[in-house]
C-alpha cells in the first residue's frame, strides 16, 4: 500500500513539475521576444523587472467555444486615444475555481487580412487584481482559430501577459471591453512591472 501511495505521489509530482517547466519555458521565450523585437519597450537589462505568479494548473481550463454569427466590426479604443477595428469572434464559457465564467474572444480585422496572422485571435480582459498586483490596464492572451477543436479551446491564464503600455507610453494598446471585466481574481500570468515606466521616442 505504501509503495502504491509513493508511486501515485511521485506521478502527481512529476505531472505538476512538467506543467511548471512548460510555463517556465514559455516565459523564457516571452522574455527573449523583448530582446529580439526592435519595437520592444524593454531591453535585456529590464527583464529582471518582469514579475509572474507561480505556475498554477488550476488556471488552465478547457473553454466551450460558441462562434458568433453576423457580428459587425467595431472600433476598440486604445490607451493612446486611437482605435482599431475588431469583430466579436466567439463566446468562451468555462468554470474557474468552481465559478462559471464567460469571456468574449475578438479578431483583429487588419491582422485577419494578413496571411501570416489570419488565425490570430485576441483575448483582452481585466479582473479584480488590476491596479493591485496587476497592471491597471488589463492583460491579454493570444489564441488561434486552429486551437479550437471539437468546439473547445484550451485557455491558460498562466500565459496572460501585459500590454506594452505597462512598460512605456507611446504604444496603442487596446482597452479590454467592459464585457471582459471579470468579477473575480486571476492570480496567474504576468504581474505588475516593477521597473520605471519608459517614454517612447518615435
Amino acid at each position: 500500500m505504501r509503495i502504491l501511495f509513493l508511486l501515485l505521489f511521485l506521478g502527481f509530482g512529476a505531472q505538476a513539475q512538467t506543467f511548471s517547466e512548460k510555463i517556465a519555458t514559455h516565459r523564457e521565450h516571452y522574455k527573449a521576444d523583448f530582446v529580439s523585437n526592435e519595437h520592444s519597450p524593454l531591453k535585456e537589462v529590464d527583464l529582471k523587472y518582469l514579475q509572474f505568479y507561480d505556475a498554477d494548473s488550476n488556471y488552465k481550463v478547457d473553454a466551450k467555444v460558441t462562434l458568433l454569427e453576423g457580428e459587425k466590426a467595431f472600433k476598440m479604443p486604445t490607451y493612446a486615444g486611437t482605435t482599431a477595428d475588431y469583430i466579436r469572434y466567439a463566446k468562451l464559457n468555462f468554470e474557474l475555481n468552481g465559478k462559471p465564467v464567460q469571456l468574449t474572444l475578438y479578431r483583429n480585422i487588419a491582422l485577419a487580412a494578413n496571411a501570416s496572422y489570419k488565425d490570430y485571435l485576441f483575448l483582452p480582459f481585466t479582473d479584480q487584481t488590476n491596479n493591485k498586483e496587476i497592471y491597471g490596464g488589463g492583460r491579454y492572451i493570444d489564441l488561434k482559430t486552429t486551437a479550437i477543436v471539437d468546439g473547445k479551446i484550451e485557455l491558460d491564464f498562466n500565459k496572460a501577459y501585459n500590454p506594452y503600455c505597462a512598460y512605456s507610453d507611446g504604444y496603442r494598446c487596446p482597452i479590454p471591453p467592459e464585457e471582459n471585466d471579470l468579477a473575480l481574481t486571476i492570480k496567474a500570468g504576468e504581474k505588475k512591472y516593477t521597473g520605471e515606466k519608459k517614454k517612447r521616442h518615435n
